[in-house]
Parts: structure tokens; C-alpha cells; sequence
């Protein structure tokens, strides 16, 4: 196997205008039938995707799913493993927490007719329902022109093309599970009252960029506590990078506000050590945001559900 960016599954396009999140934990009460199931959405999964791209090709559909350690541990455990896949336990910083979530399986799914998400997750439970428990399903949305539910444009320093299949999959040093990829997913709430009682100029220190014109701040200017500085991973002088969408969602009625972050990586580690950064620097969103979930899980690529699928696991 070579890398091949048509191999792997939706870790490197767009947010999308409607995304659904679902999280799922098995029963674990029958190994066997609790497989099986796996293997026919693994199997049907992409036909799913043609079929609905076939009859509207103009909804840029989008699918990625994911499976935890515990879940392969479980469902596969004489089987090879991803070598950095793990369970998320949480981190614990000096002031805020982010909390690990039992979860084994994960849907991404993203949409411009909100429909086609309804769609494609209906007809995976039809598989999943009877051997699973939902862990929490999120409904997102774009916001205006592809900012953040808190005004912040998003996504400005992903990388693409080139880069996004460098950093977004993973290549050679783990080859049973090339064009693979690692995804944390977290949930956020956010104390949008307190957020919104700030100026321009106090978010922006919070943020490390200008509000409107997206332009990043100056090093002179920037709050070393600021998001995008905490929030990266420098190590030996190398921006290691992942990919990340932030994607809204709300009911404003009940003024419950806040963003799901989904971050993609060729290596978990890297995300890991964003967040750890996060943490225990104690970055200023987290006194607007609080974390509710997280879990990381391995997206197979399309020859791995292959294999899932025709149980050579």
C-alpha cells in the first residue's frame, strides 16, 4: 500500500453547512453479533455514500467514521491495533479539565442539505441500533461565512492540499493502517453572556487574532496565555499541524451555545499535545468554554473497512 488520499476516508474536506456528530458505545452482550453489525455498516457505509452522491450530486456529502482502542480491543482483539491509538482518560490542568468519554464508535457526517445527514445516520442505525447505546449525538451548523459561533473566522491555519494529505493521514510508519487517520473529537459549552459582555479588543486577546479581518496578532501584541499560541505544537521548531473544524451548534431557546471540535491528525500525539498545552497553560477561551466530552478514535482507511467488513479481523 502507497499513500493515497482517495483511499482515505472524509478527515481532510470542508466543515460542511450540516454536520451531525453521533457517538455510540456497544452493548457488550454479544461479541459476536456486536461484530457482525460493525462489519455491515463497514460494508455498506460506502455504498451509502455513492448511492446518496449518485441521486444529489450537488451536496457535497462528506463521511468519516471512527472506532476506539476499546472498541478494537473488543471487537478485534487478535488483530494489529493502530500504534497510537489509545484511550482518552482526560487532562487535568491547573484551573480546567477536559474529560475523557467512554465511547466506541464515532459518525462525522456532513451535509449542504441537512437531509442527507438525517440520511446516512438513519440508515447506519439500522445496523448499529440493536447491539449500541447513543453517547451523545450533536446536530452543527455554518455559521455565516464560516466563522465560529463565538465570530472568529475558522480554520485559517489548516493546511491544505499537499500538506492536508501530510499532516491529515497516516503514511509509512504505521503501514497495516496507511491512509488512516486519528480523530478527537470534544464537545464544548460556552458561557456566551460572559463572552459577549467583552469588547472587540478584549476577544481578540483571548483569541490571539483580529475579530473581522482575521489577520493574526502581532508577537508583540498577543497574550501568551492567547488560544493560538497555547494551542500549538512546536516541538523541535517544527509546526506540527492537524486538521480542525470547529462547527456550531445551539438551542437558543434554552440559550445552551457551543462548538464540537473535530481535529483529524496523521499523528494523535500531536493533537495530544495541543491539548495538554491548552490545559495546563491555562488558555483564555477556557474561561468562556467548558469541555463536556472527548475521545480520540482511529478512522480506517477504505482499504481497513474493506478488511473490517470481510471479517479478517
Amino acid at each position: 500500500m502507497s499513500v493515497n488520499p482517495q483511499r482515505s476516508q472524509d478527515v481532510y474536506r470542508d466543515a460542511g453547512k450540516n454536520v451531525l456528530f453521533l457517538m455510540l458505545s456497544l452493548n457488550r452482550q454479544d461479541q459476536t453479533n456486536e461484530k457482525a453489525a460493525v462489519e455491515e455498516t463497514a460494508d455498506r457505509l460506502q455504498a451509502i455514500k455513492r448511492s446518496l452522491n449518485v441521486r444529489y450530486p450537488d451536496s457535497h456529502l462528506r463521511i468519516a467514521c471512527g472506532i476506539s482502542s476499546k472498541a478494537w480491543d473488543y471487537l478485534f482483539p487478535q488483530a494489529p491495533k493502530p500504534k497510537e491509538l489509545e484511550d482518552f482518560t482526560g487532562i487535568k490542568g491547573d484551573k480546567y479539565d477536559a474529560p475523557g468519554t467512554p465511547a466506541d464508535l464515532f459518525f462525522h457526517v456532513r451535509a449542504d442539505d441537512q437531509s442527507l445527514t438525517y440520511e446516512v445516520i438513519d440508515e447506519i442505525m439500522t445496523f448499529l441500533r440493536p447491539v449500541t447505546k447513543v453517547v451523545d449525538e450533536t446536530h452543527g451548523f455554518r455559521y455565516f461565512e464560516g466563522r465560529a459561533i463565538i465570530g472568529f473566522v475558522d480554520g485559517t491555519e489548516n493546511p491544505v492540499d499537499a500538506d492536508a494529505v501530510e499532516w491529515g493521514i497516516i503514511h509509512e510508519e504505521d503501514p497495516e493502517f496507511e491512509n488512516g487517520s486519528y480523530a478527537f473529537a470534544q464537545k464544548y459549552l460556552h458561557q456566551m453572556d460572559a463572552w459577549k459582555s467583552l469588547s472587540t479588543e478584549q476577544q481578540e486577546q483571548v483569541i490571539g487574532r483580529r475579530k473581522f479581518t482575521d489577520l493574526e496578532q502581532g508577537d508583540e501584541d498577543k497574550n501568551q496565555r492567547a488560544h493560538n499560541v497555547v494551542s500549538q505544537d512546536n516541538r523541535n521548531d517544527v509546526e506540527h499541524k492537524i486538521i480542525r473544524m470547529n462547527v456550531p451548534f445551539s438551542d437558543p431557546g434554552e440559550n445552551v451555545t457551543g462548538t464540537y471540535f473535530i481535529g483529524y491528525g496523521r499523528y494523535w500525539d500531536v493533537t495530544k499535545t495541543m491539548l495538554t498545552n491548552m490545559f495546563t497553560k491555562n488558555d483564555l477561551l477556557l474561561d468562556y468554554s467548558t469541555p463536556v466530552n472527548g475521545q480520540v478514535f482511529f478512522i480506517p482507511s477504505i482499504d481497513t473497512l474493506d478488511k473490517i467488513a470481510d471479517d479478517e479481523y
